[in-house]
């Protein structure tokens, strides 16, 4: 699938208008009907402009609509908060100053300090395609073990283990692309955004369905279910923080219900990610020279120093 600029808000329009059902809004449904969704008449009329309006907007030769307009456009097509207002800035992109996102890979060293801090709450940070910049070690060790661990988009839909590791895969596919393209917002001419769709859209069916969709969700709350390869099911509350020094970026913070079988679970990965931290420091070769000279003391035989001798 190939990601194109043109006619952003008229592809838009579309898409939603074909998601909506007559029979959900009390229209007819009749027998004749050969469009899915709404037809733009019907969209016309829900939204109280006319049907050459609307359709010049679909088509990209109306590309300027009042915010009176958009507004009744959103009810009409029973468009989500996100949704709306993404529907605003589609029309009237001039009007929004696009903040230009961090480097890749940049994550404020203030910000790895206070993750540092937190050994019980597993805390990432992500870029605007939902790429993992940096994790806390509980962070790492929730999504430890997959092929593609530091990406939780091409984890969802390209890892085999991922209906494993989500019992609600469903749920997840479609708030992950959601969430993707609300943290793009109308950037769609990013190169990371277009090598991200590209792929997925010819390796995963599923991702293709949900990008012509159109859903539009920020990543905000959520509670979500995973099934951890070493500690088994774990359901974990995540809030997700915009890192307003970092334009693009979003702190994503796991925790999980106090006296829950979740908070033992968490507890225990814990445990085995400080355990397993603490081994390879051992067996690391630096750590290993600065030990021996104190192992060394500890293991050779005294020395009997004859009195004459001193």
């Amino acid at each position: 699938m190939e990601i194109t600029t043109e006619n952003l808000l008229g592809r838009f329009l579309r898409a939603r208008r074909e998601l909506l059902r007559p029979e959900d809004l009390g229209l007819p449904v009749g027998a004749r009907r050969r469009v899915a969704g709404l037809r733009r008449e019907e969209v016309a009329r829900l939204a109280g402009v006319s049907t050459d309006y609307y359709v010049r907007l679909e088509q990209g030769r109306e590309c300027r609509p009042s915010a009176q307009v958009l507004d009744a456009l959103a009810r009409a097509l029973e468009l989500e908060d996100d949704a709306a207002v993404h529907l605003h800035r589609l029309a009237h992109p001039s009007s929004v100053r696009r903040r230009r996102p961090a480097r890749r890979g940049q994550v404020s060293p203030h910000l790895l300090r206070m993750m540092a801090a937190w050994p019980h709450t597993p805390a990432v940070v992500l870029d605007h395609c939902l790429t993992v910049l940096a994790a806390n070690p509980l962070g790492e060790a929730l999504f430890d073990g997959h092929t593609y661990s530091g990406d939780l988009v091409r984890l969802v839909f390209l890892d085999p283990d991922a209906r494993d590791l989500y019992p609600d895969w469903d749920q997840v596919a479609a708030n992950t692309v959601a969430g993707l393209r609300a943290a793009v917002d109308t950037a769609y001419d990013d190169p990371r955004l277009i090598e991200v769709v590209g792929e997925l859209s010819v390796k995963n069916e599923t991702f293709r369905r949900l990008w012509a969709r159109h859903d539009i969700r920020r990543k905000t709350h959520e509670t979500k279910r995973f099934h951890h390869p070493l500690v088994g099911e774990l359901a974990l509350h995540y809030e997700s923080l915009t890192v307003n020094s970092a334009p693009g970026q979003q702190l994503v913070v796991y925790q999980a219900a106090p006296a829950s079988r979740s908070e033992e679970a968490l507890s225990l990965l814990g445990s085995l990610t400080a355990a397993s931290a603490a081994t390879e420091a051992v067996a690391d070769p630096a750590v290993e020279s600065l030990l021996e000279p104190a192992v060394q003391s500890v293991t050779e035989p005294a020395v009997d120093v004859d009195p004459r001798t001193r």
